[in-house]
């Protein structure tokens, strides 16, 4: 099977990624006017309640697949029998989210207002597994996920605004959210049969699957606990009005980092297989590009959004959550670490088959910021959240590239990686001077921001170009020459 291109591959999940950001921040403003409030907490209520057992239907098997399943790739009977396999215990993990769902509901009588809502999202939980996503990630077939997530994003748009038209219509809000990522699993369901053919089957090997699949699970059900405790602590100890300008914060450094993730998301089945098949020049060259070209997209973009914090805060959420401009500039630094963490995680630990060490670091740092929480809650408020957080995300990096340093060394102490952060670091200076005297001459807030933007990026790449940085000069010259084939 021929390799498809990392560039382009990163550009298409880049975009899918600016479509799922997108979507809640066209939607929301509609919605908050149209529902009433308590449609929108039974909506929200609904919508998290039944994460948790699209938790447990996943069982970590989506993560655990893409690393076995790239190294079979390119061997049909194998890959099919190992995806037969893999499906047929997510189908019996499915069932079993489906039956504690059920129980749930009979159990717990303070959720009868909400049933029916939940049922809604609860067809989430089979279609996810239908959809086997991760088929295609294997593949590195992101252009068609892509198309269905642009197509199904623009009818769930346009089906919002013909059928949510009264503060009751929450259930309709619910379904056609459902809709978006219902839709796009059965294509998928569909579609999957152009790669290869996944059928049930009882002939599978639980001992050798298992331990690994649930180890992941416990990792993920850890970060799940780490990344709610925040919210949760934050509003036990303070109140609602803190919990609203930290989440702020929050979406603004979610949207900036699952942009940089973009690239990073669709180098790991790539590295899995390499390492799977034991190439491991191609690998460590793989790894070293992914490496050296995060380094340079990384540190500005955070260096950016911690100068333009106040304008961006009020372009998206307006002046009654300025507050949240400085949690936004401390919570930042958080990205830095986070995708470096998720680099030595994703791409080194979890293909070495060392996912006990993910594991173990990751409940580590759930325990750390849980702690740090309490202690810094009462005193900083939501800036304390923020500060847990950067402080975690440091502390989950340092543990990670401990434990996979035999692999990660020759690479991190290379020169040109060390060289490479240097001319980062001094690209870095020329974007903060250009946001400074930005502020200074103009007074708009969109202004500054574009401005900003469009001065930051020629200033950031001549300083990079200028100092003789491979990665600025090969992307400069991919650029010039998508120009000339244009001309």
């Amino acid at each position: 099977m021929k390799n498809k291109s990392l560039g382009i591959n990163a550009f298409l999940n880049g975009l899918r990624s600016v479509l799922n950001l997108l979507f809640p921040l066209i939607t929301f403003p509609y919605i908050s006017r149209v529902l009433s409030v308590q449609g929108i907490g039974i909506y929200n209520f609904s919508n998290t309640y039944i994460n948790y057992f699209i938790l447990i239907a996943g069982l970590g098997i989506a993560t655990y697949a893409v690393r076995e399943g790239a190294k079979y790739r390119n061997q049909k009977k194998k890959i099919e029998k190992f995806a037969s396999q893999v499906f047929s215990i997510n189908i019996f993990a499915t069932l079993i989210a489906y039956l504690l769902l059920f129980l749930s509901l009979v159990i717990f009588k303070n959720l009868n207002n909400y049933v029916t809502c939940i049922l809604i999202f609860s067809l989430q939980i089979l279609f996810t597994t239908l959809g086997t996503e991760w088929i295609y990630t294997i593949y590195e077939d992101y252009a068609y996920i892509t198309i269905r997530s642009i197509a199904f994003k623009i009818l769930s748009i346009i089906l919002l605004f013909i059928l949510v038209r009264e503060p009751s219509d929450y259930l309709w809000y619910a379904t056609i959210t459902v809709l978006a990522g219902v839709g796009s699993n059965i294509l998928n369901f569909v579609h999957e049969k152009s790669f290869i053919n996944i059928r049930l089957t009882l002939n599978t090997n639980w001992r050798y699957h298992l331990k690994p699949i649930l180890v992941i699970f416990a990792s993920a059900v850890a970060v799940t606990i780490y990344v709610s405790s925040d919210t949760t602590i934050l509003g036990i100890l303070k109140n609602d009005y803190a919990v609203g300008i930290y989440s702020t914060s929050v979406k603004i450094y979610q949207i900036a980092q699952s942009l940089l993730s973009a690239i990073l998301t669709v180098t790991i089945p790539r590295l899995a297989m390499l390492w799977g098949q034991k190439r491991w020049s191609e690998y460590n060259d793989v790894l070293t590009r992914v490496i050296n070209t995060l380094g340079i997209l990384v540190l500005p973009a955070s260096v950016g959004l911690i100068m333009l914090s106040r304008e961006v805060v009020l372009i998206i959420a307006g002046h009654k959550f300025l507050s949240s401009v400085n949690s936004l500039r401390i919570i930042t630094w958080a990205i830095i670490f986070s995708i470096f963490a998720w680099i030595f995680s994703d791409c080194v630990l979890i293909p070495a088959k060392r996912e006990s060490k993910v594991l173990h670091n990751t409940l580590i740092t759930a325990t750390i910021n849980v702690i740090l929480n309490f202690i810094l809650i009462p005193s900083m408020s939501y800036d304390g959240t923020s500060l847990s957080t950067v402080i975690a995300e440091f502390s989950v990096m340092v543990m990670n590239g401990y434990s996979c340093r035999d692999i990660i060394k020759p690479i991190i102490f290379k020169k040109e990686t060390l060289k490479n952060l240097f001319e980062s670091i001094i690209g870095c200076i020329g974007i903060v001077i250009v946001c400074l005297l930005c502020q200074w001459g103009l007074h708009s807030m969109i202004w500054i921001t574009i401005f900003s933007i469009i001065l930051s990026i020629p200033m950031y790449g001549a300083i990079l170009v200028l100092m003789g940085n491979e990665i600025a000069i090969s992307m400069l010259n991919n650029v010039l020459n998508i120009v000339k084939s244009k001309l």
